[in-house]
């Protein structure tokens, strides 16, 4: 089967970060469903995983976490998809990644694809609505109070994949009021139109403009990009007994300075559940069943920003530098295979 991978962690400016390969088609087993791959998507991980994973001498890995497609084989212990079932889902950190013909996936991590949406437009969604829904409802849980504070949830990086559906999800299934970050006037506008009641401007520092509102302090603060840089801000704006989350990888991070006002501090890695195969690791699945259904219903849309085309290494190249230029709006998506 075609797919694409690499041998060596290289900069994606270099030709071999990323090559056209040809890999054995995979075997279901247990509750796995074997996937023909129509479209992926493409995360932040992505190009992490790219940098600093390397194979083992001589093999091949392959890249990719968001995938919409079709079963076209099923484990002995499968229950709950037949053959032909149209799905997405965002898979699991210790397998095959989906930037491949064929995929290999636990089915309690999978979702029954929209019906009125596209195989791109779906390929958008599943890694960045788990990461946001577990967030938002598992970790921080921001349906609860905080006491004497109006309920308020500030995003910090709002243009970005995980944040366009974070603002939707508050927004439909809240009555949080939600402040976003941009900086650009497009980055902006995409914001205001996921949802976001205020916007702020991340280039600048965050506590005074956040006091400006008529919000007052938020009780919840969901940063998904440079928290390291944001910290000192964060902890200035957030209310006393708030809540705070975060989803990056800062280089260090000082938890002390939360003491002073009691903040609790959430982690979120949507591969929990699967890489240590949880009680509860079928939420996931549940969870993007529940997400299907919101945007059949309209009430939240896909998150895709750029479709680059076909899934081959040139394409994946161009869309590991996109991310990492900070420039992505949205998410970016490619879909189908070379003739």
């Amino acid at each position: 089967m075609r797919a694409v991978g690499y041998q060596t962690p290289l900069p994606i400016d270099n030709p071999a970060s990323l090559q056209d390969i040809d890999l054995p088609k995979p075997v279901p087993s247990g509750r796995d469903l074997l996937v023909e791959i129509r479209a992926v998507s493409v995360n932040p991980v992505d190009t992490k995983v790219r940098r600093s994973a390397a194979p083992d001498a001589g093999q091949w890995r392959v890249l990719g976490w968001d995938a919409a497609g079709i079963v076209v084989g099923t484990g002995p212990e499968v229950a709950d998809f037949a053959i032909g079932d149209e799905v997405f889902y965002a898979g699991a950190l210790d397998r095959p990644g989906t930037d491949a013909e064929f995929h290999l996936v636990d089915e309690r991590i999978v979702g029954r694809k929209p019906r009125s949406l596209n195989w791109a437009e779906a390929a958008a969604l599943p890694l960045t609505a788990i990461t946001a829904w577990e967030m938002l409802f598992d970790r921080l849980d921001i349906r609860r109070s905080v006491p004497g504070v109006k309920p308020a949830v500030l995003i910090i990086g709002g243009a970005g994949g995980v944040s366009s559906i974070a603002i939707q999800l508050a927004r439909v299934l809240t009555d949080v009021t939600v402040i976003a970050t941009a900086s650009r006037p497009e980055t902006r506008d995409w914001v205001k139109s996921l949802g976001a009641h205020h916007v702020v401007d991340h280039s600048r520092p965050l506590a005074a403009q956040v006091a400006a509102l008529p919000t007052g302090a938020p009780g919840f603060v969901f940063s998904t990009t440079q928290t390291d840089r944001h910290m000192p801000e964060i902890i200035a704006l957030i209310a006393p007994q708030g809540h705070f989350g975060l989803i990056d990888d800062p280089a260090a991070l000082d938890a002390l300075p939360l003491k002073k006002k009691s903040l609790s501090l959430h982690w979120e890695l949507m591969f929990t559940r699967p890489l240590f195969g949880t009680a509860d690791m079928g939420r996931q699945g549940e969870i993007l069943n529940d997400v299907s259904r919101l945007v059949d219903d309209g009430r939240i849309r896909t998150t895709l920003g750029r479709n680059l085309g076909l899934i081959t290494a040139a394409n994946l190249r161009q869309s590991h530098a996109l991310i990492e230029s900070g420039q992505a709006k949205g998410k970016i998506v490619l879909e189908g295979f070379p003739g």
